[in-house]
C-alpha cells in the first residue's frame, strides 16, 4: 500500500474546528463520543487537508520591519508547474534514502517551497539583567519547518544534517542553537502538541514522513494557525552544539515541546549523520542577527564572548565557521580539531 494510496487510516484527537471542515468533504467517519476521527486518505483528499490549514481566513502575520524580505533574498522564486507536496511525495515513491535526500535538495535549492516560510519572524534574546552591559540581540527565523511545495499544498520535509546545511548556507542562513529553539517556542504565536506516531523501523520511511506531515496539518486547522504565523511544537529541530566537535559523525537534535515548554527530546547526538526520521524538522535562522537594532553576522555573535551565552547555553560555539562547513562536507574527510 503505498502512501500516497487510499488508505492512510489512523486516529488522533482533534477538536470541533478540524472536524467541522473535514466533515463538509465527507472524507472521514466522527466518533463524537471519543472526539476523534479514523482518517481515510484517498487522491482527493490529500489538498482538502492541506487547505484546511487555511480555512481560519488569512496567511497569517507579516514578518516584522526586523526581519526584511531581504534576508530571504537567496531564496529562488517557485517555478511555475512546480510540483505541490503531494506530487513530491509520489516522486520519491520507491525511492532509496540516498536517492530521497537528493531530491529533497534539488527541490529546496530549487526554491520549490512555500512562499510564507520567506516571510521571518523576529525572536528577541537578551542578557541577563545583572550583566554590565545591556544587550538585546534579535534573530530572524522561518515561521515553520522547511517544507516542499505550495502555500496550498506542502509537505514538511525531515531530511539529513548535511541536507539541512546545504540548503541553509545556499540562502544564507544557520541551524539554531537549543536555546534558539526555546526562544521560538515561548514566543510562537501558535504551539501545537507534539503528536509521536508508534516508534517502529518504519519512523524513516517516506510513509511515516507523511502521516506525520497530516496529522500536523490537521492540527493547524483545529487551532485556526494562519500560514505564515510563526508556530512550534511540530518537529524537533536539528541544532548546531558544541558537542558535535567530539562526535562530528553525529547529528544534534533538540525540541518538541510540550504543552509546559519542557523538550520531548533533550539535546541528543546519539544518531549518525545519515539519520533523520518523521519527527525532524528544520528550521532555518538568517546569518544576519541584530544587537540593539545593529546588524550582525550571528556566526560572529555566536563567537562573542560577551553576547554568545544571549544565544546558546553553552556559551561560545567554539570555531563556529569551521564546524559548520565540516559537518556540511562528507565525514571521509578527515576532521579539524576544535
Amino acid at each position: 500500500m503505498g502512501f500516497y494510496e487510499p488508505h492512510f487510516p489512523y486516529r488522533m484527537r482533534v477538536g470541533p474546528r478540524a472536524q467541522q471542515c473535514l466533515k463538509i468533504q465527507g472524507k472521514c467517519q466522527v466518533q463524537p463520543d471519543l472526539g476523534k476521527i479514523n482518517l481515510m486518505f484517498s487522491r482527493t483528499s490529500i489538498a482538502v487537508l492541506v487547505v484546511a490549514t487555511l480555512y481560519a481566513g488569512t496567511c497569517g502575520a507579516q514578518s516584522t520591519d526586523t526581519c526584511s524580505k531581504d534576508l530571504a533574498r537567496e531564496v529562488p522564486a517557485r517555478r511555475d508547474g512546480a510540483p505541490n507536496g503531494s506530487e513530491f511525495v509520489r516522486r520519491l515513491a520507491g525511492l532509496t534514502d540516498d536517492e530521497r535526500e537528493k531530491e529533497i535538495q534539488q527541490a529546496l535549492l530549487s526554491g520549490n517551497l512555500p512562499s510564507f516560510l520567506r516571510q521571518l519572524h523576529a525572536v528577541w534574546l537578551s542578557n541577563s539583567p545583572g550583566d554590565s552591559a545591556a544587550a538585546q540581540v534579535v534573530v530572524c527565523v522561518t515561521p515553520d519547518y522547511l517544507a516542499v511545495g505550495s502555500d496550498w499544498n506542502y509537505f514538511l520535509t525531515p531530511m539529513r544534517l548535511q541536507t539541512a546545511l546545504a540548503v541553509a548556507m545556499r540562502f544564507h542562513f544557520m541551524l539554531p542553537t537549543p536555546k534558539i529553539v526555546d526562544a521560538i517556542y515561548a514566543q510562537a504565536g501558535t504551539h501545537l502538541e507534539p503528536r509521536p506516531l508508534p516508534a517502529s523501523d518504519t519512523m524513516r520511511t517516506t510513509t511515516y514522513y507523511w502521516q506525520h506531515n497530516q496529522l500536523v496539518h490537521l492540527q493547524r486547522a483545529d487551532v485556526g494557525s494562519g500560514l505564515g504565523e510563526l508556530i512550534a511544537g511540530d518537529k524537533k529541530d536539528l541544532v548546531l552544539t558544541n558537542r558535535l566537535w567530539n562526535y562530528p559523525d553525529r547529528v544534534a537534535i533538540y525540541g518538541w515541546h510540550r504543552p509546559d515548554g519542557s523538550p520531548i527530546q533533550p539535546l541528543s547526538t546519539v544518531h549518525g549523520w545519515r539519520y533523520a526520521d518523521y519527527s525532524h524538522g528544520v528550521r532555518l535562522i538568517s546569518d544576519t542577527a541584530y544587537v540593539n537594532g545593529k546588524p550582525k553576522r550571528l556566526l560572529d555573535l555566536l563567537q562573542d564572548p560577551s553576547l554568545a551565552s544571549i544565544l546558546s547555553g553553552e556559551g561560545q560555539l567554539r570555531n563556529a565557521s569551521v564546524l559548520i562547513n565540516m559537518l556540511g562536507r562528507h565525514r571521509e574527510r578527515s576532521l579539524p580539531q576544535s
